[in-house]
């Protein structure tokens, strides 16, 4: 059986209903990521990746007459 849901914390909720298992039943969820619009999955960065976006961020206050250091 396949169901749509929404991940919101550490809660799924159901898009549809489901009448034929009763409350407090035990089940087993397999979770794969849907394809649609919006649910993008993001990869964590490494540890190189996230210090070049740092030093791209720094580098933008680089040269400005009013800061003062």
């Amino acid at each position: 059986m396949k169901i749509r849901g929404i991940k919101r914390g550490k809660t799924i909720e159901l898009l549809e209903p489901m009448d034929s298992i009763p409350d407090g039943a035990e089940i087993l969820v397999d979770l794969e990521p849907s394809s649609t619009k919006g649910a993008e999955v993001k990869k964590s960065l490494t540890d190189e990746e996230k210090l070049k976006r740092l030093n791209q961020l720094f580098g933008v206050w680089k040269d400005q007459p009013g800061l003062i250091l």
